[in-house]
């Protein structure tokens, strides 16, 4: 299956899908709307902040892939973005962060209070639209994800700073934070089209190999990108005390000094401004950058091989290219 690994491949999808993503773009704002004015102002900061509508692009995509002519995939996108939007509000509220995709983040700017109220409101707004839609099978594929999604975090939260973290459980935390979402948006895709058990369960595996391989670069790149490109703090996962899989890696390769380095500034939360710099040489050091996306580039092979269940047309080569593009954008 011949692939663009390059931004052009994102644009082909969006392209393709103009008119629905529009449509929800359009949704998304109405759906946003409230009388009490700082949850449309808040809100709008964070959707305005931009990212590429990757989820939502997944239901759009699973949806036309399928031979879905209807219109519901709108609705079921906007449903989906919120969901993801609500989760970067509490996200960035737990992980202290001030950027959000190069921007300050909304719990910068209006406060960590309002920050989770209103990442409350979208959740509520995308339960709306999932009783909205009809479908008891999207409600539970949709309301499951939104469960696992917090499972993953509380997961995540329990293994910060505990540098005996296996690679197992880090993975259980991204399927469950990121990968859980990105299966629900394509796995709906299908359902709303009518699609057999068959090809929802491949677009549900496509969408999981895709978002483990997501997260996985964007581990990567905490320890390897610059600020502009990252669209957040570089290092912010070292000064938090996430155990990644680069520093996973790390601490399996590890000396004694290198491990007492992992301990104090991980572990103990003990760091000076040199640290960062040093767990910087550590992970050049065992090549853990490039085994991370190594990792996640395994995934994206296994999220295109999914899409062979499908029949040829332009959607599933533009999006097994945004797929290529996901581990693409680390080199």
């Amino acid at each position: 299956m011949t692939t663009e690994p390059t931004t052009d491949a994102l644009a082909r999808l969006t392209a393709l899908l103009e008119a629905e993503l529009q449509a929800t773009n359009e949704a998304i704002v109405a759906r946003m709307d409230s009388p009490v004015a700082l949850i449309p102002q808040l809100a709008a900061h964070i959707v305005a902040a931009g990212g590429k509508r990757m989820r939502p692009l997944l239901t759009l995509a699973a949806a036309k892939l399928c031979g879905y002519t209807g219109g519901r995939q709108v609705n079921l996108a906007a449903c989906v973005e919120f969901i993801h939007t609500a989760t970067l509000l509490h996200d960035d509220v737990v992980d202290e962060s001030l950027l959000r995709r190069g921007f300050a983040s909304a719990n910068a700017v209006f406060g960590n209070k309002a920050s989770v109220l209103v990442g409350d409101f979208l959740f509520s707004r995308a339960f709306e639209l999932m009783v909205e839609d009809g479908s008891l099978e999207v409600l539970r594929i949709l309301s499951s994800a939104s469960a696992t999604i917090a499972e993953g975090e509380v997961l995540q939260l329990t293994t910060q700073n505990d540098i005996s973290t296996t690679p197992e459980t880090y993975f259980e935390v991204i399927r469950g934070k990121t990968a859980a979402l990105f299966a629900a948006a394509s796995e709906v895709g299908g359902v709303i089209a009518g699609a057999s058990s068959q090809d929802c369960a491949a677009l549900r595996d496509f969408g999981m190999d895709l978002g483990m391989a997501f997260q996985l670069v964007d581990d990567a790149l905490d320890y390897a990108a610059n600020q502009a490109q990252l669209g957040k703090t570089v290092g912010d996962d070292f000064r938090e005390g996430k155990l990644t899989y680069p520093v996973i890696l790390a601490l399996q390769d590890a000396d004694a000094d290198e491990r007492g380095f992992w301990q104090r500034t991980l572990e103990a939360s003990e760091q000076t401004e040199e640290d960062l710099a040093t767990a910087l040489k550590l992970i050049e050091k065992h090549d853990c950058t490039a085994r991370t996306i190594a990792r996640a580039d395994a995934f994206i092979d296994s999220a295109v091989n999914r899409l062979a269940a499908f029949p040829e047309s332009e959607v599933r080569a533009a999006l097994a290219g945004v797929a290529r593009y996901t581990t693409a954008r680390s080199h």
